[in-house]
């Protein structure tokens, strides 16, 4: 078989169709390996089998991706992101198993500023309740790491990843090991002198976790939808930059709300829509120089992350009624209808998270919710580019 642009497949002889045996109740049973065909039809390519494995695989690895940020949500609800001082990629797989290593760990974190300042009289039981949920973290991005790393060994072994698509899956892994030392890098800036993380360095690594979901979920749609057309209208390809558009527009508004996040710029107004009474509150520009308003001051913090918010609000449904009035085929009608929905959720979510001064549960199902909104932007993109 020859070898196509992302999947390469050594030559092999081709077996000849079979035909579905009738079960009782009017169902078909073949063997797995087999493909029921209809005249006019060919077997699908050992090509096309070895694409669909590797999308499959890819996609496995976006929803624990997904997980991880979900937990990593509750993780900085909880405070328990500083729980464990010391970064040991391999050491620290296992948890501490005695009390002699409980009361180590313990001892360590004792010495931190968030104990001093903030939880000073803990016990020890309280210590691993924030314990665990730094550990599962932790946990689930080394789970993550051999989830892609095995499988991609297996397919590079296999000849089964072509020349074009194994440096994009090399660079992802990469970016996957980047990520492990952002994550460190921002628990150091909490270890110092304040009792938190740096804000900046939370949108670094929470930014860095979409962009990685981005780029797997985004060759998982290649790989699933490798056709492009050979003319696409002026409309269809509108449609589909103003899709791309909208995936870099929420990404912004991801990494705004991991400065919110950081700052907890979320404590600050809790009514809405309007923040205190004012649509525009003042303060917004009480700083010098004026961007480190951008950073460090909560009103302005927040009110950047509402605007993003209420310009979304607008453009998708405006990109929703756009798409109505052309003609689109179903497989790109359908994410593009999921996004709209999607947003109305996340619109929710956010507002009630801001009401009830953000309860761990909503905050958390927040996050995730971005990534979702993000997903399906990405996904109505592709679907677009390739009607």
């Amino acid at each position: 078989m020859a070898s196509g642009d992302d999947v390469f497949v050594p030559a092999t002889r081709q077996c000849p169709c079979v035909q579905p045996v009738v079960a009782a109740g009017g169902r078909y049973n073949f063997d797995m390996d087999q493909v029921l065909t209809f005249p006019g039809t060919a077997r699908p390519s050992r090509a096309d089998s070895a694409r669909s494995r590797i999308a499959v695989w890819l996609l496995v690895c976006c929803a624990l991706v997904f997980i991880m940020v979900v937990v990593g949500g509750v993780t900085r609800l909880t405070r328990s992101g500083l729980s464990i001082v010391e970064w040991q990629p391999i050491a620290g797989t296992l948890p501490p198993l005695t009390t002699e290593a409980w009361e180590a760990a313990f001892a360590k974190y004792r010495e931190t500023p968030e104990y001093l300042k903030v939880n000073h009289g803990m016990t020890l039981d309280e210590f691993k309740g924030i314990f665990w949920w730094e550990y599962i973290h932790r946990l689930l991005g080394r789970t993550i790491g051999l989830v892609f790393l095995l499988p991609l060994l297996w397919f590079a072994i296999r000849r089964q990843i072509g020349r074009s698509l194994l440096p994009r899956l090399v660079g992802i892994f990469c970016l996957g090991g980047i990520q492990g030392a952002i994550g460190w890098w921002m628990v150091k800036s909490g270890l110092v002198d304040t009792p938190r993380v740096s804000h900046v360095r939370l949108a670094v690594h929470l930014g860095t976790a979409f962009l990685i979901f981005s780029a797997m979920f985004w060759t998982a749609l290649d790989l699933l939808a490798p056709d492009r057309p050979s003319r696409r209208s002026p409309q269809r390809s509108a449609l589909a930059r103003w899709a791309l558009v909208l995936c870099a527009w929420i990404l912004v508004m991801v990494l705004s709300g991991a400065l919110v996040a950081g700052t907890r710029a979320g404590y600050a107004y809790n009514t809405f829509p309007l923040m205190d009474g004012h649509w525009v509150p003042p303060g917004l520009a009480g700083l010098s120089p004026w961007w480190d308003n951008l950073f460090h001051n909560l009103t302005t913090v927040q009110f950047n992350h509402r605007m993003i918010a209420w310009s979304l609000f607008f453009l998708v449904p405006l990109f929703w009624w756009r798409s109505r009035r052309i003609e689109l085929p179903e497989a790109a009608r359908r994410p593009i209808n999921l996004l709209l929905g999607m947003l109305a959720v996340q619109i929710t979510l956010g507002i009630s998270t801001l009401l009830l001064h953000v309860p761990i549960a909503l905050g958390a199902a927040h996050q995730g919710g971005a990534l979702v909104l993000l997903a399906l932007a990405l996904w109505s993109a592709h679907a677009l580019r390739r009607a």
